[in-house]
């Protein structure tokens, strides 16, 4: 066993937005962690839903921000859902296309027509996320759908982190089709579907990956359908409360506050916590409350807390024994 929870694993499928990078700024610490990596022979895979960029883009947007990527390591929700559409239709088969110019370019490297508009007769609709998305498009695609177009969704994340906030993401422009539709798509390609990790295991002939995210509802879930290790980070959309209350299909192996706990000892981030004590922490469990009392790392707090909430002490019933414990689980919203 190493010394450090990375060193266990023989290739770290990153997520982006919220562990790599927020937008168009590195997080502290991602590009060391990457090479800290790379020294060590470990192999690097990206694996995104954003739809907005291709896997070469998204590889020379990286390497600006000084983390290392080349293009063959980035899996994009957008590639995946292309190559999904050319599995199923014929060549040259008319696609609508909802989303970013790298969404429509995918589909045609494909083999397929991208169009725009209802009288192009598309087979088939693929919405991913694009800044620029507006009505129009999402009528047309709407009017599409009626008219027997399969659905195509690249992702459904309900949000996209950034440094002024958690912004609206492909899955709430996704519920506006969903909305005027009553229905839901056909097909959601990306997270929390296990195929962008499946695929960044083959490629890499990976035996034991781990899977670093932000947000429990897809990089963790999928990491889990994948039957893959995980690791949530606290840099991006999920949070302390969340995690306490995560169901069993959204439970990641560890927890960390950012990057820095891959080169750290995995017993230091494995979750739940075993025992009643970490850190300076203690957890004690009285029928259906528990009390949190000590001061030190939150994430050790966390870990122990993860130990008595997922076996059936509500978050709500979770007690300070301490000023420092209060003052956490405020800062928590627990």
């Amino acid at each position: 066993m190493s010394d450090h929870l990375a060193g266990d694993y023989d290739l770290v499928i990153f997520d982006l937005d919220g562990v790599v990078f927020l937008i168009d700024k590195p997080i502290p610490g991602a590009a060391e962690a990457v090479e800290r990596l790379r020294a060590d022979g470990t192999a690097i895979a990206y694996a995104t839903n954003n739809a907005s960029r291709r896997g070469t883009d998204v590889a020379t947007l990286l390497n600006g921000m000084g983390v290392s990527a080349e293009p063959a390591e980035v899996l994009t929700s957008a590639g995946a859902s292309a190559a999904l559409l050319a599995e199923r239709l014929p060549a040259g088969s008319p696609v609508l296309v909802v989303g970013a110019d790298a969404l429509r370019d995918e589909v045609r490297d494909a083999g397929l027509t991208p169009v725009d508009k209802l009288e192009d007769e598309p087979v088939a609709v693929v919405q991913g996320y694009g800044p620029e998305v507006g009505w129009k498009i999402l009528a047309e695609a709407a009017l599409a759908v009626r008219a027997g177009a399969t659905w195509f969704a690249t992702n459904t994340d309900r949000t996209l982190p950034s440094p002024r906030g958690p912004l609206p993401g492909n899955g709430s422009l996704v519920a506006v089709l969903r909305t005027a539709l009553n229905r839901e798509p056909d097909v959601v390609v990306g997270k929390p579907q296990p195929g962008l990790f499946t695929a960044a295991a083959t490629l890499s002939k990976a035996e034991r990956p781990l899977a670093v995210g932000d947000r429990l509802d897809t990089d963790i879930q999928g990491a889990v359908g994948a039957g893959m290790a995980s690791l949530l980070v606290l840099t991006g959309v999920s949070g302390p409360a969340e995690l306490l209350a995560a169901p069993p299909e959204r439970r990641p192996a560890y927890v960390a506050a950012d990057l820095s706990g891959l080169f750290r000892p995995a017993q230091e981030a494995v979750l739940p916590a075993p025992g009643e004590r970490a850190g300076g922490w203690r957890v004690t469990r009285d029928g259906d409350r528990a009390v949190l009392d000590g001061s030190g790392d939150p994430v050790d707090a966390l870990r122990l807390l993860c130990g008595v909430t997922w076996a059936g002490v509500a978050p709500s019933a979770i007690e300070a024994g301490s000023a420092d414990a209060e003052e956490l689980l405020r800062a928590w919203g627990v």
